[in-house]
């Protein structure tokens, strides 16, 4: 067994080399050096039998009764009010709210704008091909938008690595006590703004709803500390109220949850998913502001979409970036006609039954791609990275415009388009080689935005052929399920979503041809396949539910839908994790989880503790705390005294462990006894004692000894307020 093969999941330390019963090397660990590590070390660990990892730190959520801390509460309540903190804090709630709809505003504006330009060369083009057979040359201009908008998208995301992806993963892991690097910094919000609108343009298959909440998080971490990393004379030290890691993961939660509310317009479902699928440390009055903070993100996006997209401002038409539009009966008074009815239910549960096992197979084949990544791609230049993005995009763009051009079939259009009330779903039909009052309903599909995609699938009165539903389909699934992991910003929600309703558009197309269903409530069973696909792959039941309601604005969906996504969580965990979940995993984030794995409720921390231990003591000399920092790679370390107690400083002499027991004594000499634990403390806390010389000399008998005196803090983490 290898040192690799057991690792702590505990997330207030990490023990990076864990070993276990059976270890054939005895127990013993590798002879090292005061040379041979950094103080702050990250070690590289990667074999060819395992996928690269790298060491993270926990977040002091807890706070520590000791002496500084006291220090720390009486200067601030001598200097600033208890009611002047609380209405700060409640206007920075607002400002990460109205700054993440901001955000939200800027990428949608500026997506539609590349999409826009970008489209409308590529028809020209096709229409004036179309008659001279030069297709080639149309599928050249979109092959250079799409390739081009992806390496810039590449390149951000090279630069700031953690920007990649949807950025859920880590901030899940930020929410539950874990530091994940440059997570909250400037210059990855950036990355991952800009990058998700150029990702999005560039017709890979990727959403910009869950870029937004990484957004927002950043943003929630980033404003109330009033201070920059990136511009370091941004420092208002007047307003530093909130720069403790408890504060910050608060604000950290609103954001998240204002996020959710800018991409869907659900302020509701944001606070309910960055409770359920975000924060383990949760209380009453973070609730209300997050609740407050969404709902600030939600109608200040509201009140400037509405007013740039129709001129009326004043009015709030547009709650989010995505809109579902609404489900409504095609004759105006709704007699007669229902979007579900009792026995639907049954065919809803058996959707959820076949979307959770969609969404499984969708995680184990993104498992193998990005684990195939990890150890052939990431190792290498960062170029290779950015070329990878590009084949995505090529081969993408080449399978989408070649479905689109060639597998389409041409299909008459409905006599009256009133379902939805939407008239975009009329303006958004592509009839390339169709005759008059036809479509083509592959193009329809792949030769718009995802979310016109999704409507065309909920509200287009039109028929798809199963033909085309299948394939799309297959095509979306497969390049959808390589694109996730590539180093692009790239959400999940809304390609899942699009997938989803194929599959369920599908199912409806099926039962009405056996003369089960009618065709007036085909996109009821879209959005029922949507949330089956996208609850398979995420496994969200109580958030998701809330979020879709809200975004399509029907109540009467509510059963329906959790049904659905419930069992939909119930077929995909028999088979493997949430996609996210998945990821955490790979990326090998100490994550603690909900529940233990069963065979394993027994363990005690020292099964997976290294030995011999490592700890220090309230009082401890300088460079037996360098040596320890040195030969070691723990991010935390117990502090213990004598049970006794005896002098510590004579008996931290005779009995410290690990490098620290004194080497003129005999291994035999070696006094027994007995510890009793006072508390942790970091690793970079122990660094910036070192780096400010808090430390005081002592002289006895053999020399002078420069000695720490940390103070007791109650079975707490030490906490060392920043030292100016």
């Amino acid at each position: 067994m290898s040192e690799e093969d057991i690792q702590c999941d505990c997330s207030c330390c990490v023990w990076p080399q864990c070993r276990g019963v059976g270890d054939d090397r005895g127990g013993q660990s590798e002879p090292a050096t005061e040379e041979m590590h950094p103080l702050l070390r990250r070690r590289q660990n990667a074999t060819k039998h395992h996928l690269p990892r790298k060491d993270y730190e926990s977040l002091d959520y807890d706070r520590c009764f000791n002496e500084p801390y006291e220090e720390y509460v009486k200067t601030s309540e001598e200097n600033n009010s208890t009611t002047k903190v609380e209405i700060i804090k409640w206007v920075v709630t607002f400002m990460i709210g109205f700054l993440t709809g901001m955000v939200a505003l800027f990428i949608d504006s500026i997506v539609k704008l590349l999409s826009s330009i970008k489209f409308s060369v590529v028809e020209e083009s096709i229409s004036m091909c179309s008659k001279d057979g030069c297709l080639v040359l149309s599928l050249l201009i979109l092959l250079l938008f799409n390739v081009g908008f992806v390496v810039i998208a590449s390149s951000l995301v090279v630069t700031e690595p953690v920007a990649g992806g949807s950025g859920i993963p880590e901030i899940k892991c930020y929410l539950n006590g874990v530091k994940i690097p440059r997570v909250g910094r400037l210059m990855t919000l950036v990355s991952k703004a800009v990058g998700v609108l150029f990702s999005v343009a560039g017709g890979l298959f990727v959403g910009k709803e869950g870029p937004m909440i990484h957004s927002g998080a950043i943003i929630g971490a980033g404003f109330p500390q009033f201070q920059s990393i990136a511009f370091k004379k941004i420092n208002i030290k007047k307003y530093g109220f909130f720069r403790s890691d408890r504060d910050k993961r608060d604000f950290v939660s609103s954001g998240a949850a204002a996020g959710v509310a800018a991409a869907f317009g659900a302020p509701i479902g944001g606070v309910l998913f960055s409770l359920e699928e975000g924060c383990s440390f949760w209380n009453q009055k973070l609730t209300w502001r997050s609740f407050f903070c969404s709902m600030a993100a939600t109608y200040s996006l509201n009140f400037f979409l509405s007013g740039i997209n129709t001129a009326n401002w004043g009015y709030f038409y547009l709650p989010g970036l995505i809109n579902f539009g609404v489900f409504k009966c095609a004759n105006e008074s709704g007699i007669g006609c229902h979007l579900w009815n009792a026995l639907d239910l049954i065919v809803f549960i058996f959707m959820g039954l076949l979307g959770g096992v969609f969404g499984a197979l969708f995680n184990t084949v993104n498992l193998l791609l990005t684990k195939h990544r990890m150890k052939h791609v990431q190792k290498k230049h960062k170029a290779i990275r950015v070329l990878e993005a590009v084949l995505v995009a090529a081969v993408t763009t080449t399978v989408s415009f070649s479905a689109a051009m060639l597998l389409g079939e041409c299909r008459s259009m409905a006599s009256n388009q009133s379902n939805g009330s939407i008239p975009l779903v009329d303006e958004s039909v592509r009839t390339y080689f169709c005759p008059e009052n036809h479509y083509n309903d592959m193009a329809t599909l792949f030769f718009n935005s995802q979310e016109e995609a999704i409507k065309q699938l909920f509200h287009q009165e039109g028929k798809f052929s199963l033909a085309t539903l299948g394939l799309f389909f297959l095509l979306f699934f497969f390049l959808a399920c390589w694109t996730y992991g590539v180093h692009v910003p790239s959400g999940l929600f809304v390609p899942s979503l699009l997938c989803g309703a194929a599959y369920g558009r599908f199912v409806a197309t099926v039962l009405v041809q056996v003369g089960y269903a009618n065709h007036e409530n085909s996109g009821t069973f879209a959005l029922i396949g949507a949330a089956a696909f996208l609850g398979g792959v995420v496994r969200m039941t109580i958030s998701l539910t809330v979020i879709l309601i809200e975004s399509t604005n029907e109540i009467s969906y509510g059963l329906p839908l959790m049904l659905v996504l419930m069992v939909a969580k119930w077929s995909g965990d028999y088979f493997n994790e949430g996609l996210y979940d998945i990821h955490i995993k790979l990326k090998g984030v100490p994550l603690l989880e909900w529940e233990v794995h069963h065979g394993t409720e027994r363990l005690k921390a020292c099964d997976v503790m290294d030995k011999p231990d490592s700890y220090v003591y309230i009082v401890s000399r300088v460079s037996s705390v360098i040596r320890m920092l040195r030969t070691t790679a723990h991010n935390a370390f117990p502090v213990v005294s004598v049970a006794d107690g005896r002098n510590l400083i004579v008996d931290q002499e005779h009995t410290q462990p690990n490098g620290l027991l004194n080497e003129e004594r005999d291994e035999g000499q070696r006094i027994e006894q007995k510890w009793r634990f006072e508390g942790l403390i970091m690793r970079h806390t122990l660094v910036s004692l070192l780096e400010n010389n808090v430390f005081f000399k002592e002289q006895n008998g053999k020399g002078e000894f420069a000695i720490f005196l940390l103070s007791k803090c109650g079975n707490r983490s030490v906490t060392i307020p920043k030292i100016n």
